[in-house]
């Protein structure tokens, strides 16, 4: 029973980050304004949480910076 709420808790942080992050990154015009999940942004949060950052803002501001570094290296 333990297991499954830290699960939830869990996912629900990452998708907190993941939203947050996205929506930024829609009105600055680095992503398409879709509903499709940018998959690369996703594994970026996933990775950042799984190395420890369990705060949502915080987690968020990290995959921004990382995905616009990663997305000036592929241009």
């Amino acid at each position: 029973m333990i297991e499954r709420g830290l699960q939830v808790l869990n996912v629900e942080v990452v998708g907190d980050a993941y939203a947050i992050a996205s929506n930024y990154l829609r009105k600055s015009g680095t992503i398409p304004d879709t509903f499709s999940t940018n998959e690369r942004l996703l594994g970026i949060i996933v990775k950042l949480f799984h190395n420890g950052a369990t705060n949502r803002i915080r987690l968020a501001n990290k995959a921004i910076a990382r995905f616009e570094a990663e997305t000036l290296v592929l241009a």
